[in-house]
């Protein structure tokens, strides 16, 4: 990322640093001994115990009890401290605004949440995200993540010609939300901040993609336990992708896209040809990218989870059927949250302190 979330905090620049809080995250409410740190990272017991007093004085690390050893004195268990501060993340969908707050283990804390037109102007969006994010800050929150509609550019901080938002493409949001906020913001597409979070829980093993069907259709990929973006950090534009060359217009200019065929069977009531569209999209990306699983979320898919599911499933057993390659890839559904996009934004906002 270009921008340190974690600017305020001494201990966040150091890499080593960043690598124990991560297990101390992972380790939650039980905590974990000085010595197993030691082992995970491979880092000197004594580096282990100079940089935990640290994280011990800053207030980001506790005593969470002793632990029985299997030789000599009881070991002291270490917990992270969740509440020692926080990140903002924000869907800004193209109807509605969520905003939500949680702390450094992920757990949201507080939420607020409007009716949001994408395409009410710039000024207007930026008003009314200003207002509602204002209402979750204090002094522990270390930075905001922010989510949209792809395409754009997350290192640059800039959307690109999101469909039907002509007049996002190139205004600098992430720029503009930082001056506005006070705060260090980053900017990254709805469905890669869904994907992340499911990454961070570990809850996708390796490699998988997240589909995303709401008002519109994207992707979020993981490959080798690592959010991929591409390059240009355009990747998983899933929804632009033509199935069908004498398709339907777009909203994106083209014709015969995923995303227009499968909003418009939406639209139609039939959720099974919807279904078996993205099912056509998942097949697509499992051949082209041999990954491990398909989870499915968006307001549409978490509407109707039976059909989606079913039919995307249905659709990966014929291919792999017809292709001879064993099992099919599993699908299932990815949410178990109220706010799998803001959360995932949030969580973005924190990934540099813990080396993510």
């Amino acid at each position: 990322m270009n921008i340190d979330t974690g600017a305020n905090l001494p201990a966040l620049r150091s890499h080593n640093a960043a690598l124990l809080l991560n297990l101390l995250r992972q380790a939650g409410a039980d905590g974990v001994s000085r010595l197993e740190l030691a082992e995970r990272t491979g880092l000197t017991p004594q580096a282990v115990s100079k940089i935990t007093a640290r994280l011990r004085a800053e207030g980001l690390a506790a005593d969470a009890g002793r632990r029985a050893s299997t030789g000599g004195k009881p070991r002291t268990v270490l917990r992270l401290v969740a509440g020692a501060a926080h990140a903002v993340g924000l869907h800004l969908d193209r109807d509605e605004l969520t905003v939500v707050r949680v702390d450094l283990a992920g757990t949201v804390v507080g939420t607020r949440g409007v009716p949001m037109d994408l395409g009410a102007g710039v000024e207007a969006v930026l008003e009314t995200v200003t207002r509602e994010v204002s209402g979750l800050l204090d002094g522990s929150v270390l930075g905001v993540g922010a989510a949209m509609p792809g395409p754009l550019d997350h290192a640059a901080g800039v959307p690109h010609r999101v469909t039907g938002f002509p007049e996002w493409d190139g205004f600098p949001l992430r720029d503009a939300l930082a001056e506005r906020l006070r705060l260090p913001v980053v900017l990254d597409k709805d469905t890669n901040a869904a994907a992340f979070r499911i990454a961070v829980q570990g809850r996708g093993g390796e490699s998988f993609a997240y589909l995303h069907l709401g008002t519109g259709l994207g992707a979020g990929l993981v490959l080798g336990g690592t959010l991929y973006r591409g390059p240009r950090t355009g990747a998983g534009e899933f929804g632009h992708q033509t199935v069908r060359l004498d398709g339907e217009p777009c909203g994106c200019g083209a014709r015969g896209c995923l995303e227009a065929l499968c909003l418009a069977a939406v639209a139609r009531g039939d959720l099974d040809e919807a279904a078996r569209v993205l099912g056509v999209g998942a097949a697509n990306l499992v051949g082209l990218l041999d990954i491990d699983r398909v989870l499915l979320g968006g307001r549409i898919v978490t509407g109707a989870t039976r059909p989606f599911v079913r039919g995307v499933r249905a659709v990966l057993e014929e291919r792999a059927r017809r292709e001879g390659g064993g099992a099919p890839v599993p699908v299932a559904l990815a949410e178990d949250g109220d706010h799998p996009v803001a959360e995932g934004a949030a969580l973005l906002a924190l990934a540099p302190m813990f080396g993510l």
